[in-house]
């Protein structure tokens, strides 16, 4: 049963301030004392590193796409265990989910699956009386869903925002916030979305406090943190990745302890915490390492885990660390078990942008300027490390590169949804693919590769 207090944080489009409106409140309410669990609905690995910084506790991730719909509410008590308050940043607007799959992956479907009261995130910047129209469509749209407040957002004046409280009065709607246009924060980006945490640690920890700032200056916190005890609970069991998993391989076998290196740092963020939670319950110690400063690998590693992130940003420092780059080759051609995903698999590559990389695929890779983004379903076509062939998993694709691949290797997935192909590659120990899946769904592929690493 899942009683704690909490609420989602959406808005009509994207661009409408949820990043700021949800990680100030999370920092806001932290300063208070109260523990809070931050949670972003769908893939995104961005924003949850903020919402660490803002908490003192992992942002967590709830996909329904790609761990269906039954593990959202497990995967939020899990995650908000122990808290006081679960604040969960929406993604796009509010009633947009998998592109052709009806709600399935929107916020709306998150805030119905765990029963949270919405607060719709408004940029009001070129509107007055309209506000009220557009509250009342989106509050009145799906009768599940509940839009417990509002927060206008690039409010210009205070004549402006007598205005917008005085249409919202008609809609039942509580205004619950007013943030000034003159106050708004510039986050840096760049072409895939919010710089990352990691690579802006002391600038990130100033952008989370003017966050938590300017939601004190206009925000309610009284009014909200009532909507969000005002949340019904939500039957289901708390997830647990020793239960997931199972027992663990052997504690008195040869899974105990197998040690695994997964790459960290700012050239490769994109991970998510239930991922190591997994391996450690599967019998592993994980062993974070960073390819731009560490020229060698853990001692002792008998496995490699390298997620997503930017490795077109690092590259000449990736490139240059050659010492890593050939203990990563080596370690690949005895045949230990390696997983790369997206920014992983790039740098597995021979090169890129013409920078020489591990040479561990017979591929290179390189910048474009068409973006690939988007859910996809996958069956395993070889037999790998991560899983056996026939295995089906959901994920997500989301890069600017290109690669252009040799012979030699044989593909890790068959893709058929949104479009029939084959993807990624499988040699010897090695899988390595632009799709990023979520192990929580399929929690085997976690106790396979500990497995594989212990030989």
């Amino acid at each position: 049963m899942v009683t704690i207090p909490r609420l989602v944080i959406a808005a009509p489009s994207s661009g409408s301030g949820k990043t700021t409106v949800a990680t100030g409140l999370m920092a806001a309410f932290a300063g208070r004392g109260l523990a809070v669990s931050g949670h972003k609905v769908g893939p995104d690995y961005i924003d949850p590193g903020y919402h660490t910084l803002a908490t003192g506790r992992p942002g967590r991730n709830l996909d329904a796409y790609m761990c269906g719909p039954e593990l959202i509410a497990p995967l939020f008590a899990h995650g908000a265990r122990g808290c006081d308050l679960a604040v969960v940043e929406g993604v796009m607007g509010l009633y947009d989910g998998a592109s052709g799959l009806g709600e399935l992956a929107s916020t709306a479907h998150v805030a119905k699956l765990l029963r949270a009261p919405v607060v719709l995130v408004v940029d009001a910047s070129s509107q007055s009386r309209s506000v009220a129209a557009l509250v009342h469509g989106f509050a009145s749209w799906d009768p599940q869903v509940r839009i417990g407040g509002v927060i206008l957002n690039k409010v210009g004046s205070d004549r402006h925002e007598a205005l917008l409280r005085e249409a919202l009065e008609e809609s039942g709607v509580p205004v619950l916030g007013v943030l000034r246009r003159a106050g708004q924060l510039a986050v840096p980006s760049r072409h895939l979305g919010l710089v990352p945490v990691a690579e802006r640690r002391g600038d990130a920890v100033a952008a989370v406090a003017a966050m938590a700032g300017q939601v004190l200056a206009g925000c309610d916190l009284e009014g909200l943190l009532e909507l969000a005890r005002s949340a019904p609970p939500v039957t289901g069991e708390v997830w647990d990745a020793a239960g997931a998993v199972g027992a663990p391989t052997g504690l008195d076998g040869a899974s105990a302890g197998v040690r695994i290196a997964v790459a960290s740092g700012a050239a490769f963020t994109f991970s998510y915490a239930e991922h190591s939670e997994l391996l450690t319950a599967a019998g592993a110690e994980v062993v974070p390492f960073d390819p731009l400063r560490d020229e060698s690998l853990p001692e002792g590693t008998r496995g490699l885990v390298i997620g997503g992130g930017f490795p077109e940003v690092y590259g000449p420092e990736l490139s240059a660390n050659e010492p890593l780059r050939e203990a990563v080759a080596e370690l690949a051609a005895s045949g230990a078990p390696l997983a790369a995903e997206c920014a992983g698999l790039l740098y597995l590559a021979r090169s890129l942008d013409g920078l020489p990389m591990c040479g561990v695929l017979n591929a290179e890779g390189r910048m474009s300027q068409r973006l690939t983004l988007g859910y996809r379903d996958a069956v395993a076509l070889s037999d790998s490390v991560l899983a056996a062939a026939g295995t089906r998993m959901r994920g997500h694709e989301f890069h600017r590169t290109v690669l252009e691949p040799g012979a030699g290797d044989e593909p890790a997935w068959g893709m058929h949804r949104p479009e029939r192909r084959v993807e990624g590659f499988v040699r010897r120990g090695v899988h390595a693919s632009y799709l990023h899946t979520h192990w929580a769904a399929v929690p085997g592929t976690a106790r396979r590769f500990v497995e594989k690493c212990a030989g």
